[in-house]
């Protein structure tokens, strides 16, 4: 620890008061040495057999229904399947998914399905913190989410040098709970806002809406003209950080850091496959990012909390789902990237197998956590596989239940993140990154 560089901590105030550019800025004062480092962490030796170098999360916020998506159980009968009783076959034998997804079932070889997810719990909030962790909630412990680990062992401390902070959520956070855990604001993901379906993607702190990027100039010059505190302060190194701070911001804003946000050099053939939506905009949008090296993006996609009228929602989300994860996966394929790419669908938990038909639900589907599917790809992992099973009715884990830790253990392994190793804390305790005994070997 006795190499280890402390740097002036600065508040949030004091950056404003000293110019620096709202989300932008701050973002940087936070991941450019905004504050002490409390302690090292080392990055354990790559895992040399794969060569994954990112993750594109595509989170279902709300829980999407296992039977209605990648688990179809027509023979459960009316009170189970509802109207989705014609699952098709897709480009792998033996491998059926909702008639509603006729994209991904042509993709079906470049993913695996995993049919045996299981926790148990049924609360959103506790559900999503043991997917996104890995962990049960204790021990006066909250852990970080997978993409802030990630970021510790694959940012700004480990070779990383984008302008863009390695760990992006597009578009908003959940609050489900607080995903940089015990690792502390710096591990924090920076959320987009905006749609990036809309003519002009407006990236918070990044693209002012209505503000040109002349303005932006013209604002720049006029606060450098009224910083005289910062005139009589040359040389000194804590102003010396905050002007590196500030160069970054403006480098993000109009640089060549904030032209990956600027899709319009996209051919409107490819937007229209991706689905012109905001989870079709932010699954090419996360293209994008991996392209530039971001090495860990959610998308955040809501809606699957279905209590009412399940079927009806279900109608209009899945052709979205279907042409945005489909173009994708090809998409990534196509250009080299889906080898070196791991991209997760999950959501918190499943939803009731037995359909509620009576009022007020109207065909709803309540929360469910015995039993549901995720969905992996690329980076390592093997195509046209199905892992675990659940029963007739998708009530319960049949074979080989998989919990939250083997799922996450796996993606760190594939990253060359030691699973078993260290995880820096600021207790000083014995932690491992996520130990579990029984990771998706038979897919990796």
């Amino acid at each position: 620890m006795s190499n280890q560089k402390h740097t002036y901590v600065i508040t949030r105030r004091e950056a404003l008061k000293l110019g620096l550019l709202g989300a932008a800025g701050l973002t940087f004062v936070e991941r450019f040495g905004g504050y002490a480092r409390g302690e090292d962490a080392n990055s354990p030796p790559a895992n040399k057999r794969t060569p994954a170098k990112a993750v594109i999360e595509l989170w279902m916020s709300g829980g999407p229904s296992h039977l209605d998506t990648f688990d179809p159980k027509p023979q459960a009968g009316n009170d189970y399947c509802g109207p989705f009783k014609n699952p098709i076959a897709t480009n792998v034998d033996g491998i059926k998914i909702c008639e509603l997804l006729p994209q991904l079932a042509k993709q079906a070889d470049k993913y695996s399905i995993i049919r045996s997810m299981t926790h148990g719990v049924n609360a959103h909030e506790t559900a999503t913190y043991i997917m996104k962790t890995g962990r049960k909630p204790g021990d006066n412990l909250v852990f970080p989410g997978m993409g802030a680990v990630v970021s510790l062992f694959k940012g700004y401390d480990h070779g990383y040098k984008g302008l863009i902070p390695p760990y992006i959520v597009l578009t908003a956070t959940e609050g489900r709970f607080s995903e940089e855990g015990f690792l502390g604001p710096r591990y924090k993901p920076f959320a987009t806002g905006g749609d990036p379906g809309q003519k002009r993607f407006v990236v918070s702190g990044v693209v002012a809406e209505g503000i040109s990027d002349q303005r932006q100039l013209s604002r720049r010059e006029l606060l450098h003209s009224l910083d005289s505190l910062g005139k009589a302060m040359l040389g000194n190194p804590q102003f010396e950080q905050l002007d590196h701070c500030e160069e970054k911001a403006y480098n993000l804003i109009l640089g060549d850091g904030g032209k990956v946000f600027d899709m319009s050099n996209e051919k409107d053939e490819l937007r229209d496959k991706y689905g012109r939506n905001k989870f079709g905009q932010s699954c090419l949008m996360a293209r994008r990012l991996v392209e530039i090296g971001v090495p860990y993006i959610t998308v955040n996609y809501g809606g699957w909390d279905t209590h009412k009228q399940n079927f009806e929602i279900m109608r209009r989300k899945l052709p979205e789902l279907d042409k945005g994860m489909a173009t994708l996966l090809q998409d990534l394929s196509d250009r080299g990237l889906l080898d070196s790419t791991i991209v997760e669908w999950a959501g918190e938990f499943g939803r009731t197998p037995k359909i509620l038909w009576e009022s007020p639900w109207n065909g709803g589907r309540g929360h469910y956590g015995d039993c549901f599917s995720a969905v992996v790809a690329g980076g390592g992992f093997k195509g046209g596989h199905v892992v675990g099973a659940s029963d007739d009715k998708g009530e319960e884990v049949a074979r080989r239940p998989v919990l939250a830790a083997d799922l996450i253990g796996s993606i760190y392994e594939l990253l060359g993140i030691d699973p078993d190793g260290p995880l820096p804390n600021p207790k000083g305790l014995a932690l491992q990154v996520m130990p579990s005994a029984n990771r998706l070997k038979e897919i990796m």
